[in-house]
């Protein structure tokens, strides 16, 4: 079994550890009514993507 041989420092364990930070979700405004969207969706109030009208899904996406 593999055993380190020097104890790891603090700093290097904190700066290993520092990319494992949660980000809050992206959030944009829709252009059509202004409230926030998520990027490259749909928006969930005014149903248009893009400047067109979207009709959404009826069933469930698998």
């Amino acid at each position: 079994m593999a055993v380190p041989k020097k104890k790891t420092s603090k700093a290097r364990r904190d700066k290993r550890r520092a990319t494992h930070r949660i980000e809050a979700p992206r959030v944009n405004l829709c252009p059509q009514c202004g409230n926030p969207k998520q990027p490259h969706r749909m928006c969930p109030t005014c149903k248009t993507y893009n400047g067109r009208e979207v009709e959404p899904l009826r069933i469930q996406a698998p």
